[in-house]
């Protein structure tokens, strides 16, 4: 019988996993000259390499996919050489390592794109704040995408696809959640085209099944996953059909043989019934890894899995201070809380200077 436990090994298209705890993409602002990782990234990462596999904070695939300050991109040669000091650190502990690719679309501020407007499927201001000039301020209003534009934003993620396995990263997982550029598409709130990336099911998920169809044909289809919030309202989306939606993008999905579907149950860090949605329909719709995300605890990730609900369980925030979070899970040991001022931007404080809880003195 397979050993369905949170800490039994996985295969994830031929890449062996240690456990089945992911660590979740966690931005926190600190990126360095050039927008590169931070000096201390390899270590912040490396320090939770017991996860059975990491998933890097959401990365830029280009300087227009930028929407927060001094988050890192994977477009050019100085910021793959940041990266691989990262995945160098990450293998040495014998951890896994995908790299989240990332546009914002239209979550972003002009002061962040040298005074150009962000960019959207359609010309309507997010209700969503970002960080800029150290706090947050609200988007700035943004521009439609040009039709001929489109296939520049795919080959961005082609590009930093390709440049994710020259820094040495296991794979990648394309974001399609929280209400940035893919799900700005998909969802019919923030896309009013009347175009072929607009209007029916089919055309609003088309942006999203194309760069995740050229990631994939890049790097490999076990290389490759994506990320879904099919109900989350993060960052002012909406969508007046969200299962009819989703189960079309994920039968789509299916169909490249990506490695997995990164799944927010719920709304992102919210609650996981916000609104009515078949998640198991996704599940069976989906012959690869399905990894579940949203608000678990060690009690709930292992029903899940108990349950065949799913493959992966993502742990996000509680990574932030307990970077041996797979061990407390395991041996039940009470989990360290998170300094609220250090989440976002600053350097080694409250980014590598959490104690394991064996030499925590607190607990």
């Amino acid at each position: 019988m397979t050993d369905t436990t949170l800490f039994s090994p996985y295969d994830l298209g031929g890449l062996t996993l240690a456990n089945r705890v992911v660590m979740a993409p966690l931005t926190r602002n600190r990126a360095g000259a050039g927008l590169t990782p931070s000096e201390f990234a390899a270590e912040y990462y490396a320090q939770r390499a017991s996860a059975g596999l990491l998933i890097t904070e959401a990365t830029q695939v280009s300087p227009q996919a930028q929407g927060y300050q001094d988050t890192p991109g994977l477009y050019t040669p100085e910021q793959i050489a940041g990266w691989r000091v990262v995945t160098d650190a990450v293998h040495a502990k014998g951890g896994r390592i995908f790299v989240q690719l990332w546009h914002v679309g239209r979550v972003s501020h002009v002061d962040l794109l040298g005074g150009a407007a962000p960019v959207a499927p359609s010309a309507i201001r997010a209700e969503a704040k970002t960080f800029v000039n150290n706090g947050f301020a609200d988007v700035s209003e943004p521009r439609a995408l040009a039709l001929d534009e489109i296939p520049g934003v795919i080959d961005s993620f082609r590009q930093a696809a390709a440049n994710a396995i020259a820094a040495g990263f296991d794979g990648v997982e394309v974001h399609g959640a929280n209400g940035y550029l893919l799900d700005q598409f998909a969802k019919d709130g923030a896309n009013q085209r009347t175009d072929s990336y607009g209007g029916s099911i089919e055309n609003r998920a088309r942006l999203m099944i194309e760069v995740t169809a050229a990631v994939a044909k890049e790097i490999g289809a076990h290389r490759t996953g994506i990320r879904l919030s099919p109900v989350s309202p993060a960052n002012g989306v909406s969508s007046s059909d969200p299962q009819g939606q989703f189960d079309y993008i994920v039968a789509e999905l299916d169909k490249l043989g990506i490695a997995y579907i990164h799944v927010v149950e719920g709304a992102t860090g919210g609650p996981r019934d916000i609104a009515p949605f078949n998640f198991a329909a996704l599940r069976k719709a989906f012959r690869n890894t399905y990894i579940a995300n949203n608000g678990f605890d060690r009690a709930l990730a292992e029903a899940h899995l108990a349950d065949g609900e799913a493959d992966l369980i993502a742990f996000g925030r509680p990574f932030i201070a307990n970077p041996d979070l797979v061990e407390r899970l395991k041996t039940e040991a009470p989990l360290a809380q998170i300094d609220p001022a250090t989440i976002y931007g600053g350097g080694a404080k409250g980014y590598i200077d959490y104690p394991a809880a064996a030499a925590d003195a607190t607990i």
